[in-house]
């Protein structure tokens, strides 16, 4: 009995330092990022990922029901982040679970419908009784279900927020900047780099999302001489080359696109073929960083169309960057995005397995596992400009940086090293929140 303690306790030691060898490059990566090159190739086989207790040896115990909410079918496919979480949990299943208990990481699709996203995650919460919930990713599930989690103490550690509701909950705490930030940033972006002073940003029309996405960079540039106004559009029906004539008619200096990848690709085949790019600047939130981007809109868009990454670039050589295509290369489909978006679920589910290797395995339940996961802090990684924490707080919004890279010759480049940090008024009670609690 005491060697086998002995033994756990040695696991646990070498995960707790594995962990934090993952996160050691963080000030590197700052300070020093590369290239923002396209992530189509998958990490070397040959490359060995570390997950969990890295000890190789599959969990076999009682299995940890963890559920995850995803936009997988609809407009847009959404699901790379729990497709990047449900590969890290793979790799941590066969390298000790949590303590010996594996993972069961249950993903649910919302079909992009509220109705439902209330559905899907009703009997998670209450029918798996899952502990948490990891690397979701929607459009319409945080406005649908924030008061459920809350009201059943379910914590969610999300990779990709993206309406309002995802960053007002006390119980839903995501990983990435989100779309008004990410929108925030690329405004003063283009303000600062190409004199931009009058701007349209475009944002699918759902509820919590519309206005309030493109709100900050309007509040951004209200005292710096920049107006930004808002153009919401139907994401399932619009009619390409009427959202860009309409965006276009006021004459604008830059547009900014607030969209999924699916929706914002053949508004930029609409705007080449009015030969908007020639006289408007064009830029983008986080969804046009895809390997398949620069390839589907073409050359036209060469140098053209600037873009905010929410996380470091996907070809960075950091150490957590690294394991993250290790990790997607020997447990995730080939055919799974390795994105920025895969990138979020990757550390949402590092994030959550680091909390979850604290407790005791035998005695796990939802109060233990929701309060572990709101005393998460200064959690680093290199994919992250800043530590990540969720905290007490009524909300999260903690990753508000990110670098800013350029469609150049067939890929990416990042237009300048270092990340950029919002100043996004709406974040006053956030920051104050960091401060109360010494964050």
């Amino acid at each position: 009995m005491t060697r086998t303690v002995h033994l756990a306790r040695r696991a646990a030691a070498g995960a707790a330092l594995a962990l934090t060898l993952l996160g050691s490059a963080s000030t590197q990566a700052q300070s020093q990022p590369p290239s923002a090159a396209p992530a189509a190739a998958p990490a070397p086989a040959a490359v060995r990922p570390v997950c969990g207790l890295s000890n190789g040896q599959k969990a076999t115990g009682a299995p940890i029901p963890i559920g995850a909410v995803v936009g997988r079918t609809g407009p847009d496919d959404f699901s790379a982040s729990a497709a990047a979480a449900a590969a890290w949990f793979k790799c941590v299943n066969e390298n000790g679970g949590i303590h010996g208990r594996p993972i069961d990481y249950i993903v649910a699709d919302d079909q992009w419908n509220p109705e439902t996203a209330v559905q899907v995650a009703g009997k998670l919460v209450r029918d798996r009784k899952v502990l948490a919930m990891v690397g979701n990713s929607s459009f319409v599930e945080c406005g649908a279900n924030a008061r459920l989690y809350e009201q059943e103490g379910v914590m969610v550690i999300a990779g990709v927020g993206v309406p309002r509701e995802c960053f007002f909950s006390k119980n839903y705490a995501p990983v990435n900047t989100g779309p008004r930030v990410s929108a925030t940033l690329v405004a003063a972006h283009m303000a600062q780099t190409w004199k931009a002073r009058k701007m349209v940003c475009i944002i699918p029309n759902i509820p919590s999302l519309g206005n309030w996405a493109c709100e900050g960079a309007k509040a951004w540039g209200a005292g710096r001489g920049v107006t930004v106004e808002t153009l919401a559009i139907d994401p399932a029906s619009a009619d390409a080359t009427s959202v860009m004539l309409q965006a276009a008619a006021g004459k604008p200096d830059a547009i900014i696109l607030n969209l999924p990848k699916g929706v914002m690709v053949p508004l930029l085949a609409a705007a080449e073929q009015q030969g908007l790019h020639r006289r408007i600047r064009f830029a983008s939130t986080t969804p046009a960083y895809d390997a398949s981007v620069p390839r589907a809109i073409g050359k036209a868009w060469d140098k053209a169309l600037d873009l905010h990454l929410e996380f470091m670039p996907v070809e960075s050589g950091g150490a957590d960057n690294s394991n993250w295509k290790a990790v997607m290369a020997a447990h995730a489909d080939r055919k799974a995005p390795r994105d920025s978006f895969a990138q979020a679920g990757y550390l949402a589910a590092r994030i959550a397995t680091e909390a979850l290797l604290k407790l005791d395995p035998k005695t796990l339940d939802r109060p233990k596992v929701t309060a572990a996961l709101r005393q998460v802090k200064g959690f680093r990684s290199d994919i992250l400009c800043k530590p990540f924490y969720v905290g007490e707080g009524a909300r999260h919004n903690a990753n508000i940086s990110g670098p800013i890279a350029r469609v150049s010759d067939g890929g990416f480049a990042l237009t300048a090293p270092g990340c950029l940090t919002a100043d996004e008024p709406e974040l006053a009670d956030v920051r104050a929140d960091e401060k109360r609690l010494g964050l």
